[in-house]
């Protein structure tokens, strides 16, 4: 597969970001953050977006910015957390670099705080997150190619696990 060197999925807060430019920095790539792209190609953040436009709206967005970053990136990337929903990303993702960054609900509380503006966290936010949780895991699962905790690690704990998974060159 050409592509990205590495993919990042994994729940909203999980450090996908942060872990991704560290990544990149020791391979010598870029970093992308499909999030971003989506902010930046709507004009509006992605809460603003749920609010205006709806889930679908987004989600089509979210859709159309990762085919476009995997077709056109070479370096780290790391998709939104509700990426993998569509069946058409996952089949984009298949046999690919990807890891799954897991936390559980409690460092997700340490983390995210479950109250800060996630349009998906707004009702009883620890409840929501396990469900999100729940429905998302095994398609996490189904995507990756290696499964790195970040529970109680730094992010560079967390990136010399991620080259030890992928067998890339650290640096």
């Amino acid at each position: 597969m050409t592509g990205p060197a590495v993919i990042l999925v994994g729940p909203m807060g999980v450090g996908k970001t942060t872990v991704g430019e560290l990544l990149a920095k020791r391979l010598g790539v870029a970093c992308r953050d499909t999030d971003q792209d989506i902010v930046e190609s709507a004009g509006k953040p992605i809460s603003e977006i749920f609010l205006d436009d709806g889930e679908e709206h987004f989600r089509e967005l979210e859709r159309t910015a990762v085919r476009k970053a995997l077709g056109e990136h070479s370096g780290v990337l790391a998709l939104g957390g509700g990426a993998v929903l569509a069946a058409e990303t996952r089949e984009l993702l298949a046999g690919g670099p990807v890891v799954f960054l897991e936390m559980d609900v409690a460092e997700a509380v340490k983390r995210v705080g479950l109250d800060a503006p996630r349009p998906l966290l707004m009702m009883n936010p620890r409840k929501q997150w396990r469900e999100l949780m729940d429905a998302r895991r095994p398609l996490y699962t189904e995507v990756a190619r290696a499964v790195v905790g970040t529970g109680d690690r730094t992010p560079d704990e967390v990136a010399d696990e991620i080259l030890d998974a992928l067998e890339l060159k650290h640096s």
